[in-house]
C-alpha cells in the first residue's frame, strides 16, 4: 500500500528548534547535560557567565562550574539546518564576513563547507547530472584527500601543556599545534598516551585554574578563557580530582 505522508508547517515545530534566549533558530546548538534543554552556544555561554541554572527550567547545572556541563549537540544542529532553508548558508556567510572584518583568515572548516555548498548549488542550477561511476570516483578522491589532510586546513591553535602536580611527569615536548576543532578530550587522550597512563579519565585539564569540560573545543577555550592573551594557550594537567 502507498505510504501516507503529511506535510507539517515549519511554524508548528519552531518551538523545538529555536533558542529560548535569543528567540532565533539554533546556531551551534549546545545542550545542558543535566536537563537536555538546548540553546545557541554563544547565548548559553554569555548567560552562564552570571548564572548557574538552566534558562528554561532553572535547575542548577553546577554550583561553580556550569560551563563544564554543557555540550555541542551536532544532531540537533543538523536537524535545524535541514529544516530551515538557507539558514546554514546564511550563517556561513556571516562567519566569513566576521573574519574578513577582523582581517583574520577564514577557518578551514568554514571554507570547506562553503565550497561543498557552492558546488552543490551550481550543479543544480546548471542542470548537471553525473553518472554514478563518476560520482563514486569523485567521492573516493575527496575522501582520500581528507584522509591525507589531518585537519591541517582547519584554524590552528598553539598550546603549551604544563604539569602542575608532583604525581605526574612533564611532557618532553609540551608545545603542540593542532586544529581548533580538537576537544579537551583529545588532549586528555594525547597526554595519557605520552605518559603511559591506564586511562585518560585519570586526568583533569585546567585553564586559568579552572577545570575544562571534556567536550569543549580548543576554539571555545580560546574565545572564553584566553581571548585577550597572547599565544600559546597555556593549559595545565593534573590527576583527576572529584568535585564536591
Amino acid at each position: 500500500p502507498k505510504m501516507l505522508t503529511r506535510k507539517i508547517k515549519l511554524w508548528d515545530i519552531n518551538a523545538h528548534i529555536t533558542c529560548r534566549l535569543c528567540n532565533g533558530y539554533l546556531i551551534d546548538a549546545t545542550t545542558v547535560t543535566e536537563c537536555l534543554h538546548t540553546f545557541c552556544r554563544s547565548c548559553l555561554v554569555k548567560y552562564l557567565e552570571e548564572n548557574n541554572t538552566c534558562p528554561t527550567c532553572r535547575i542548577v547545572i553546577h554550583q561553580s562550574h556550569p560551563l563544564q556541563y554543557i555540550g555541542h549537540d551536532r544532531t540537533m544542529q543538523d536537524i535545524v539546518y535541514k529544516l530551515v532553508p538557507g539558514l546554514q548558508e546564511a550563517e556561513m556567510k556571516k562567519q566569513r564576513e566576521f573574519y574578513h572584518k577582523l582581517g583574520m583568515e577564514v577557518p578551514g572548516d568554514i571554507k570547506g563547507e562553503t565550497c561543498s555548498t557552492k558546488q552543490h548549488l551550481d550543479s543544480h542550477r546548471n542542470g548537471e547530472t553525473k553518472a554514478d561511476e563518476n560520482l563514486n570516483k569523485e567521492t573516493s578522491e575527496e575522501k582520500q584527500e581528507e584522509d591525507n589532510d589531518y585537519h591541517r586546513s582547519d584554524e590552528q591553535v598553539s598550546i603549551c601543556l604544563e604539569c602542575n602536580s608532583s604525581k605526574l611527569r612533564g611532557l618532553k615536548r609540551k608545545w603542540i599545534r593542532c586544529s581548533a576543532q580538537a576537544t579537551v578530550l583529545h588532549l586528555k587522550k594525547f597526554i595519557a598516551k605520552k605518559l603511559n597512563l591506564s586511562s585518560f579519565n585519570e586526568l583533569d585539564i585546567l585553564c586559568n585554574e579552572e577545570i575544562l569540560g571534556k567536550d569543549h573545543t580548543l576554539k571555545f577555550v580560546v574565545v572564553t578563557r584566553w581571548r585577550f592573551k597572547k599565544a600559546p594557550l597555556l593549559l595545565h594537567y593534573r590527576p583527576k580530582m572529584d568535585l564536591l
